[in-house]
């Protein structure tokens, strides 16, 4: 009777062990957290105005085998924690929890993180309320250019934007346009646009687009001659 009580004992004994052996690992690491493969921003390329609203951006978490993944903002970068960043924060801030505020026209890289995954988009600032746009310098309407060439000097353009009464200067957040195609190249994204001549020879236009809010201002021309 006392030898069956000890091994009803040990058997008790040794099932106790198990369940904590149990609850031990599934406390310290047996079920990890999720890890973080790739991130997906949204919405991706956002614009958004000077003066106007903030927008959250969020981040969507897939794991290796494509599960979706809930994640929570924070500054950690690890685990299911995305954090978020912008590469020029005189062009547009970011709130810990993704949200955008646009600071100054222009163009900002944000990047969401979470442990080695990570996500960019460009964020693009406009100026509300555009009246007109002006192409620079000093009021130019024309000049000559060699053929095979690339403009110098006062030949190189600017764009300047009128919003609110203020002049501002927008050459590399307009788009760049030609009336005759093939006879200049012109380049966005650069502060002063210097056009660059091809082979062909003869006159064409050049001109800016500026998108302000819903509305696309088009500013004045400036005749390039090819010789």
């Amino acid at each position: 009777m006392m030898l069956r009580s000890k091994q009803t004992g040990r058997l008790a004994g040794s099932v106790a062990l198990l369940l904590m052996f149990a609850l031990t690992i599934s406390c310290t690491g047996f079920f990890q957290n999720p890890t973080v493969s790739s991130l997906v921003i949204d919405p991706p390329n956002p614009t958004v105005s000077v003066g106007g609203s903030p927008l959250q951006l969020t981040a969507a978490g897939t794991d290796s085998n494509g599960n979706s993944i809930t994640l929570k903002a924070g500054t950690s970068c690890s685990g299911t924690t995305v954090c978020w960043s912008t590469s020029d924060p005189t062009v547009a801030t970011l709130s810990t929890g993704g949200l955008l505020t646009p600071v100054a026209a222009g163009t900002s890289t944000i990047t969401a993180a979470s442990g080695t995954a990570s996500a960019t988009t460009t964020a693009t600032v406009t100026l509300a309320n555009v009246t007109s746009v002006v192409l620079g310098p000093n009021g130019i309407t024309s000049f000559s250019l060699p053929a095979s060439s690339i403009a110098t000097g006062n030949d190189c353009l600017t764009a300047t934007a009128t919003a609110g009464g203020q002049q501002i200067n927008v050459t590399a957040s307009v788009t760049w346009q030609t009336g005759t195609p093939g006879i200049v190249t012109v380049q966005n994204g650069i502060d002063p646009m210097c056009v660059q001549s091809s082979t062909a020879t003869g006159p064409t236009t050049v001109f800016a687009q500026y998108v302000s809010g819903t509305t696309t201002i088009t500013s004045n021309s400036v005749t390039v001659t090819v010789q």
